[in-house]
């Protein structure tokens, strides 16, 4: 069983989508702590405050794959859904 780690970054093209992640980002992380199979998430704003950086992990593919979709239908996946993001995914 390999861990699946998420890196990368999510880049807001405005402010009003800034706004967006400041009222998302808080319930968006207590839920994904929440999740069995996470083992790490973190998502911090960089100096670049459109520029927010993304590490996760989760302890194999099966939790790592119910994360996604659980985010697909969340909150922050309705209100984030049309953000840049550029992420990279390992341990498959």
């Amino acid at each position: 069983m390999n861990n699946i780690f998420l890196t990368g970054q999510l880049i807001c093209h405005d402010v009003d989508e800034i706004a967006i992640v400041v009222e998302f980002l808080p319930k968006h992380i207590e839920l994904t702590r929440a999740e069995l199979g996470c083992v790490f998430f973190e998502v911090n704003q960089t100096d670049d405050p459109m520029v927010w950086d993304v590490a996760e992990c989760f302890r194999d593919a099966a939790s790592f794959e119910l994360h996604q979709s659980r985010v697909q239908s969340s909150d922050w996946g309705r209100a984030t859904t049309g953000m840049k993001r550029q992420y990279s995914v390992s341990g498959f």
